[in-house]
């Protein structure tokens, strides 16, 4: 059975998160994949920092993500979302740029730029 495409794997994360299904979350990642703020530190490397990380942000009873927009080329797969979070000062929303690189049907490595927070 061939591996899923860049495409696939991205949308099955998204509604893994979405779902705030961790472990079908983390199934669309390899093993070692890490997770970065763009052109900067290194958020998480691998299945436990990941659960860590995805586990306290699901803890937000208001989570959510909807895409904007999305770009794919080639194994890169580029998403433009709007966050729904709970924020200590209440509510708010923020933009996120996550840019994926997908091999062998997995999420290797992750950068995210966030944009403003607003909160209302």
């Amino acid at each position: 059975m061939p591996a899923a495409t860049p495409l696939e794997v991205i949308q099955a994360q998204l509604a893994a998160y979405n779902a705030k299904d961790i472990d079908a979350l983390l199934a669309t990642y390899a093993a070692d994949a890490e997770q970065f703020t763009l052109h900067g530190e290194q958020l998480a490397k691998g299945h436990e920092d990941m659960r860590v990380r995805f586990l306290t942000r699901f803890a937000e009873p208001d989570l959510h993500a909807r895409l904007l927009s999305r770009t794919v080329m080639g194994n890169v797969v580029v998403d433009l979302e709007l966050i729904t979070r709970n924020f200590p000062e209440g509510m708010g929303t923020l933009e996120m740029l996550c840019v994926y690189e997908v091999a062998d049907g997995l999420i290797q490595k992750v950068s995210f730029a966030m944009g403003e927070k607003r909160l209302g």
